[in-house]
């Protein structure tokens, strides 16, 4: 594998996305949206009528991505982390938010009700930090502010160094 895999996880709102594209524009690296793997794919296994959702049928959608993740160079964008194999990640960043700017960005995609508050609740008890550090070796897991676009310049900037120093020491 010459070329680092990459997760970036966090509850919905944080920036994963903005962050992921960008990111695979800068390296040259495959990006994946989990939601949007699972939608083409239709790799759900029901619906969420309380948050209004398709359930993610995890084993597909780890079937459809083994492949793409032994090649390397994988930059993969979801909200939960714990069913990825942890053989498939060399690093993983953690994108959180001030409840502040996660609100305003939830109500702004339609969020509301008990689903708004659990996303917020998500975030203040660190749900998906928690997840990462069970999930994967401390020490690849890493957390990222993303409030601001500075913050977003200063992740990239900080993640593209941490890619170029993989690839040294790993090629």
């Amino acid at each position: 594998m010459r070329r680092p895999n990459i997760l970036l996880t966090g509850t919905p709102g944080v920036g994963k996305t903005t962050l992921g594209k960008e990111l695979a524009a800068r390296v040259g690296a495959t990006y994946i949206n989990v939601g949007d793997l699972a939608k083409e794919g239709e790799l759900y296994e029901g619906f969420d009528e309380e948050y209004e959702c398709p359930i993610l049928d995890e084993d597909r959608v780890i079937d459809e991505l083994e492949d793409k993740m032994n090649e390397g160079g994988v930059i993969v964008d979801y909200h939960g982390c714990d069913f990825f194999p942890e053989r498939w990640f060399h690093i993983v960043f953690v994108l959180r938010t001030e409840n502040s700017f996660l609100y305003d960005r939830l109500e702004s995609r339609g969020y509301k009700g008990k689903k708004l508050q659990d996303n917020i609740q998500c975030e203040i008890f660190q749900t998906i930090y928690e997840e990462a550090m069970s999930s994967y070796k401390e020490e690849i897991v890493h957390q990222l502010p993303s409030n601001t676009p500075e913050d977003l310049e200063r992740n990239l900037d900080q993640i593209i160094q941490w890619i170029e120093q993989w690839m040294k020491d790993n090629n």
